[in-house]
């Protein structure tokens, strides 16, 4: 993703420097693998990087992958203004690709709707093998 100018001034050193290095990424990087790569750029500790991602995560730039325990910069813009967001994860090569589907989105609302839940937040993950690994 790339930031808007706005969006991007609104970021701490800590959190432009995490971001660039998830959107830097072949693949998703765990917090600890963020620190690693980071030390060189005065990170010392995980709280460092978990405070970071926190706040990435609150204004849409960046997602936790949770069967990964991982982290992806966002691949788009309006991320914060859904409630849906669905990942494809390659098992083989580890490629994330971002999924913007407003039937998802609408089908996975109605059953919640009928089963008189209220979801804050949707996230799907389909694993299996890219295009490239089958």
């Amino acid at each position: 993703m790339t930031m808007n100018q706005e969006t991007k001034g609104g970021l701490t050193k800590n959190q432009s420097l995490v971001f660039e290095t998830l959107s830097s990424a072949r693949a998703p990087l765990s917090a600890y693998t963020i620190l690693d790569k980071l030390r060189d750029r005065g990170f010392r500790a995980p709280l460092q990087v978990y405070r970071a991602l926190d706040k990435l995560m609150e204004g849409g730039a960046v997602h936790r992958l949770e069967s990964l325990n991982a982290f992806v910069a966002c691949n788009h813009p309006d991320c914060q203004m859904r409630k849906t967001i669905a990942f494809t994860i390659c098992d083989t090569c580890g490629q994330v690709e971002e999924i913007n589907d407003e039937v998802l989105s609408q089908h996975l609302e109605t059953i919640a709707k009928r089963n008189e839940f209220q979801p804050q937040k949707l996230t799907v993950e389909l694993r299996g093998l890219c295009m490239d690994c089958r």
